[in-house]
Order: structure tokens, then C-alpha cells, then sequence
């Protein structure tokens, strides 16, 4: 493991020993009538309920455990951290949905839209000795121009849709820096090069006296390089080497499922006579390109098994109960014989990404969608998944973006001219933050530009399959309707350009142990011996098209009316994981 990772910090990618978490009780109050802010709540707070952060009000771990739709809810709490006016006080929020207000003691710090990215507040000014109050309006709504996800926008969930998350639902946490501080280090492994270009962004300009990043890589103990950099202004990049005889005779480690090597990295920046900022990161050497047809994990092509997985759970909903339960999906996971996951409408927890990055699970990124296209859900959308591709940059186990999925939010796209640029415009943008990933437009459905072709298919019966993959593939590409009377692999004016195809949704059975109600894809299944000889059977068929290089199974467990899971919503596996395992192992046929 690497050796800066702390239990149960919520940022493992950029840590720092001097944290606090502020999770636990807060007061809490409803705002229907959206008073809060003309009756001064932020001075004089209605206390009356509480809430155990970071469980949304819908959650039964919350305390609160009410589903109905609440627009405006606000939070408060007490600190007592030190107020040294010569450092910033920073009060991160992982995930707040959707726009967050913050107040301290009683003055207004600011403002953030966007229900599924990290954001700060620096509240040194704010604070006096002693105790000091925190008070945090979120708002919520049934907008559908705001990416949303999974969350439901109807009073009562429906279809594949569930309750909505109001509010607080990530770690809150605090966390003390020097007055010139690291704001972020971007990590880009170079593999042919055995070497890594670092690019760090500081909180403000330097003074005119030196200020220096000292920068130290070790691989499992084992020193691999030191550098000083002077720092001469709020940016900068260099190259490091990163070969050592001592780490490996290919002098370097990679990254690999089988084998997910991680270097130790070291930022300390000092100078000026301040207190010096020290933080511990890592990374992975990982190269992830596209050649020929075939998706390439450091130049052998990988042949991926993924599972999908939309990160819900019974009593706390999108939020993970604890971080022993993150690692309980990614163990199963890897136990069932998946090699990835599809972390499907959602941006989950960073520790998940982490653990992901340790154990050697292949993870997709992809944006929670918005459902109506308009100015309004460009702009959102936009400087929302920018946010999300910045802050998992340095993570070597995502290999894929996805922005979209089944035309959500573009559902015009098959002939559409403005939701077409549009997504061309997110493919780029990705591309010019991230050259290194491919970028999955319209995940499954008709496809723009994009690197890899997605298809989704719950088709039921493996010879009818076969029968339109294996027998008329050479159709599918060519943008013939393929499925459901009506669905083709490109939108107008787009055409296939040779790129891997991977199945990135199938399955989907019902099954609940011999319950009724509920539902799944295709006719359900009553029995264990159903299951898994529906997805032995499916899944052989997919295995047997050459030109198919991966697939994504739905699901990993079911989700309130979705039944579909592998497991039920309270982790227990339907069917023997050793049998599921044998299914995803067989050999990939020729």
C-alpha cells in the first residue's frame, strides 16, 4: 500500500497530516418556503432537528429518512480550530448536491454549483478564537438541465431511476495549510520514456524570495529520484526520470490489474521563511491507447470484463456507509472475476478510486447525466465534468471517460446539428485536458465522435445475439438499425472509423430469490440455475465475436425497484461467486 494514505481521508490522491473530519451530527432544518436567507438563518439558525453528515435527508442513516422532494435545506454546526492569522483554514465539501452556500459566523464565504465534484473554502478570515459557527445552505431542484444522474425527478421513483440525494452526501472535512500552499499536482506517467511530467498550480503568486518544490519518489522504500524546482510563479511543469535498477531490471515498475505497482511521491514546498507544505501523493506507470481495433493497457491488448456499478446502498443510499464497504464491492468484484468497473451516473467517492488504483481494478469514469439539452445544461454540464476530469486525473486505474450515456441530455443527438457540436466539443475538451484516456460520446447509443464504439444490448437469448454480432457486424458498422427496430451505431453524418467495440451493457436479469415485483431487462428468472445459465450463455456469445473487446455486465447489486444485481442491495451474493468467476475467466475465443 502506498505510504501516504491515511483511513478514511477523503482526498487519498493529495494528503496532508493536519486534517479534521467534520462528519457526525449537525443541526439541520427544512426551507420550503426558501426563507433562510431573509430571516437571517445563517445568524439565527432554527435549530430543532439534526442530521448525521454526510447521509443525505433521504437516507435512513441520515436520522431524517424522507424521501419526499425538499428544494432548500441548510446545515449547522460548531468548530474550534486554531485561528493563526498567518495560514488558511480550508473546509472542503466532497460532494454537496447541488448549489452549496457557506456562511461563517454568520458571514457570507461563498458559493458552488455542482452536486458531484470536490470544492473549498478558505474560512481563515472568518475565524475568531474559540468557537466558531458554520452554517451551509444547499439547494436542490427537479431541473432537468441540471446533471443529475440517476436521482429521479417525479415524486416517486420509476423505471431505473431512484430517490433523489439532497445536500451533504460526501465527507465535509477541514484542513490546515501554510500561507503559500500546493492547490494541485498534475501527474502524467510517460511509460516509453520511464519518466513522469508534473504540472503544479500554488495558491497565489510567490514572493520575491526563494520559494522552492522539493519533489522525492520511492517505490516500495526504495529511494528513485530527488529534485528541487525553484518556483517563479502560480504555475509550473517539469519532467522526472523515474528508472531505477534497484525498482526492476525494466527499470521500471507498471501498472497492471495483475500487477498495480504504485510509486510514493513527495511535494514539500518551503521558502520565504514560511512553514513549509508538505503533501504525499502516488501514481501509476500506465500507458492506455487505441490501435488497430484492440485497446492497449502498456502496449498488450486487454480484454475488458467489467461490471456495472452504480454505487447505492440500501440504508445510506448514494453514499458509501463506511470505507469497509468500498472495499467490500471492490473484493467481490475482483472475486466474481470482473477486471473493471463502470461506475455508472455517478462520481463516487475518491477512496473508491484509490482502492481501485491499489487493487488493480480498471475503473470508467462517467459523467451523472442531465436529461433536456439547452444552454442552461451546456454550460452546467460543461464546467462540471471539467471538475470531475481534473480532480481523477492522477488516478491509474481510470482508463475511460464517458460524458454521455444513451443520449440523456442530448436525446436529439441522432440528427440534432447543435447537440451533435456540442458533443464534439466535450470529446475535444476532454482530449486537451486528458491526451492520454479514451472518451466514450454517448455511451451505447448513437454515437459522434468517440474512441471506443459502445453498444448496448440486453438482448436475452445467446443465438439471437450471435446472429446480430457475429452474422452481421459488418451491418452494425456500416450503421445499419441493428436492435429494437429503431437504434444504429452512429448518429447521422458520423461513420465508423475502426474503433473497438465493446457490449457496455447486457444482462440485467430479474431475479430475487423467488420474489415478485420489481423489475430487471429481458423475462425473469426464478432460479439460481436460471441466472447463471443465462449469463454463462450470454456472456459466451459475446466472448465468441472477434471483433468485440470487452463487455460490461449490469449489474453488481440491485438498486430499490432494480432488481438486476448480482447481489441483493444488502451485499448478498445471488449465486455462488466461484461459479460467476468461471464465466468471466474462460478464455477469450479467437
Amino acid at each position: 500500500m502506498v505510504k501516504s494514505y491515511i483511513y478514511d481521508y477523503p482526498r487519498p490522491q493529495f494528503t496532508r497530516q493536519s486534517w479534521e473530519n467534520l462528519n457526525g451530527a449537525w443541526d439541520f432544518a427544512f426551507d420550503d418556503q426558501n426563507e433562510g436567507i431573509k430571516q437571517q438563518w445563517n445568524n439565527r439558525f432554527p435549530f430543532g432537528k439534526k442530521i448525521m453528515a454526510p447521509f443525505s435527508y433521504e437516507t435512513i442513516k441520515s436520522g431524517i429518512d424522507y424521501e419526499s422532494f425538499h428544494p432548500v435545506v441548510w446545515y449547522h454546526r460548531s468548530i474550534a480550530p486554531s485561528a493563526d492569522s498567518g495560514a488558511h483554514t480550508l473546509l472542503h465539501f466532497a460532494g454537496c448536491d447541488c448549489l452549496t452556500m457557506l456562511w461563517v459566523n454568520g458571514k457570507y464565504d461563498g458559493s458552488h454549483t455542482g452536486g458531484y465534484t470536490r470544492f473549498h473554502f478558505d474560512i481563515a478570515g472568518f475565524l475568531t478564537p474559540g468557537e466558531n459557527h458554520i452554517t451551509v445552505r444547499a439547494e436542490d431542484s427537479n431541473d432537468l438541465m441540471q446533471p443529475r444522474g440517476k436521482q429521479r425527478w417525479k415524486s416517486e421513483s420509476f423505471g431505473c431511476w431512484y430517490v433523489q440525494t439532497t445536500g451533504i452526501w460526501k465527507t465535509v472535512w477541514l484542513e490546515r495549510v501554510p500561507q503559500t500552499y500546493l492547490e494541485s499536482v498534475k501527474i502524467t506517467p510517460k511509460v516509453a520514456e520511464h519518466s513522469i511530467d508534473l504540472a503544479w498550480k500554488i495558491n497565489k503568486e510567490p514572493a520575491a524570495a526563494h520559494l522552492n518544490l522539493h519533489v522525492e519518489i520511492s517505490f516500495e522504500g526504495i529511494p528513485v529520484n530527488r529534485a528541487v524546482f525553484p518556483v517563479l510563479g502560480r504555475r509550473g511543469q517539469t519532467r522526472l526520470d523515474v528508472s531505477s535498477v534497484e525498482v526492476s531490471e525494466w527499470l521500471i515498475e507498471k501498472w497492471m490489474p495483475e500487477h498495480p505497482s504504485l510509486y510514493d511521491i513527495r511535494f514539500e514546498l518551503e521558502g520565504n521563511g514560511e512553514e513549509t507544505d508538505v503533501v504525499d501523493s502516488y501514481f501509476g506507470m500506465r500507458d492506455i491507447r487505441i490501435d488497430q481495433g484492440y485497446i492497449l493497457l502498456n502496449n498488450e491488448p486487454i480484454y475488458q470484463r467489467l461490471i456495472l456499478d452504480q454505487g447505492y446502498w440500501k440504508d445510506s443510499g448514494l453514499t458509501p456507509p463506511n470505507e469497509a464497504a468500498i472495499l467490500e464491492d471492490i473484493d467481490k468484484t475482483l472475486a466474481m472475476g470482473f477486471n473493471g468497473a463502470r461506475k455508472h451516473q455517478k462520481i463516487e467517492d475518491e477512496r473508491y478510486a484509490f482502492w481501485c488504483d491499489v487493487k488493480g481494478l480498471l475503473l470508467w469514469c462517467e459523467m451523472p447525466s442531465a436529461y433536456t439539452f439547452g444552454d442552461d445544461m451546456a454550460r452546467n454540464f460543461t464546467a462540471q465534468w471539467i471538475e470531475a476530469v481534473e480532480q481523477h486525473y492522477n488516478h491509474p486505474s481510470i482508463i475511460t471517460w464517458t460524458p454521455f450515456n444513451e443520449s440523456w441530455g442530448i436525446p436529439g443527438v441522432k440528427t440534432d446539428r447543435a447537440q451533435q457540436h456540442f458533443t464534439e466539443a466535450i470529446y475535444h475538451l476532454t482530449k486537451s485536458l486528458d491526451g492520454m484516456r479514451p472518451v466514450i460520446v454517448n455511451d451505447g447509443w448513437e454515437h459522434t465522435i468517440s474512441d471506443i464504439l459502445t453498444l448496448h444490448d440486453y438482448e436475452e437469448f445467446a443465438e439471437d445475439f450471435l446472429k446480430r454480432y457475429r452474422d452481421n457486424c459488418e451491418g452494425i458498422t456500416k450503421n445499419q438499425i441493428y436492435h429494437n427496430k429503431y437504434r444504429s451505431a452512429f448518429a447521422e453524418g458520423y461513420v465508423y472509423r475502426g474503433q473497438p467495440i465493446i457490449i457496455s451493457e447486457y444482462g440485467g436479469a430479474a431475479f430475487a430469490g423467488g420474489e415478485k415485483g420489481s423489475w430487471g431487462y429481458g423475462n425473469a428468472v426464478e432460479t439460481v440455475q436460471q441466472l447463471l445459465a443465462r449469463i454463462e450463455a450470454i456472456t459466451a456469445a459475446i466472448r465468441e465475436v472477434p471483433r468485440i473487446c470487452g463487455y460490461c455486465y449490469t449489474q453488481i447489486t440491485d438498486v430499490q425497484q432494480e432488481i438486476n444485481g448480482l447481489m441483493d442491495s444488502e451485499r448478498q451474493c445471488k449465486a455462488d461467486i466461484s461459479a460467476i468467476r468461471e464465466i468471466n475467466v474462460e478464455p477469450v475465443r479467437d
